[in-house]
């Protein structure tokens, strides 16, 4: 069972992917995740991503591809996996089908406007313990800055800005559009708008699942 998730940056693909692996019991692979994480850490990759994230641009394909193929490999994707995140461009997307080896997926895109992204990410506070992610107003926490899942101080990410989110929307509508040709005839679109919980009824819909 392999899932990729495809979306404009704040379409709230994330939340949708999360949701469908605890469903399944299958890992979530968010390599907006990964990159953030190396980011913290300061190694070799997360210096070299930190100077495009922080821009609102995309990491170079040689970086991410790596970073893909070594998770996709590990022991825990042997009975399935969801990718979101990744592809973001041709090179990205032949590169996964070479991992994938033939094996069977299913290709999600979430819409959503960018004026309801913008609306959504400039209230978006993330958990840096956890991962988890809150909306100040449609998805509060329980106590104002701390994370309900672990306790974590909530923060809001450098990247969810009003001039960042519009510059990373048009960078990655404009990069993805020869992938969303490339996937036309196994991509499943779905309506991103609307509540968590219903967005997600129609992804289950939508994938027949």
């Amino acid at each position: 069972m392999i899932f990729i998730f495809l979306g404009p940056p704040g379409s709230g693909k994330g939340t949708q992917a999360k949701k469908l692996a605890e469903k399944y019991s299958i890992p979530h692979i968010a390599l907006g995740d990964i990159l953030r994480e190396a980011i913290r850490e300061g190694n070799e990759v997360g210096k070299l991503a930190a100077q495009y994230v922080e821009a609102g641009k995309l990491v170079p394909d040689p970086v991410t591809i790596k970073i893909t193929r070594e998770r996709i490999s590990r022991p825990d994707c042997m009975n399935g996996f969801i990718i979101d995140g990744f592809p973001r461009s041709l090179p990205q997307a032949r590169a996964l089908d070479e991992m994938l080896g033939g094996m069977d997926h299913q290709v999600v895109y979430i819409e959503v406007p960018l004026q309801q992204i913008v609306a959504r990410n400039t209230g978006r506070l993330s958990c840096p313990v956890c991962g988890a992610v809150y909306h100040v107003k449609n998805n509060p926490p329980k106590q104002a800055g701390i994370c309900d899942r672990c306790g974590g101080q909530l923060y809001q990410r450098k990247d969810d800005t009003k001039d960042v989110i519009e510059t990373r929307f048009k960078v990655y509508d404009q990069s993805t559009a020869p992938v969303i040709e490339y996937y036309k005839d196994r991509l499943v679109r779905v309506d991103g708008s609307g509540e968590i919980d219903a967005v997600f009824l129609r992804l289950l819909r939508a994938l027949r699942i």
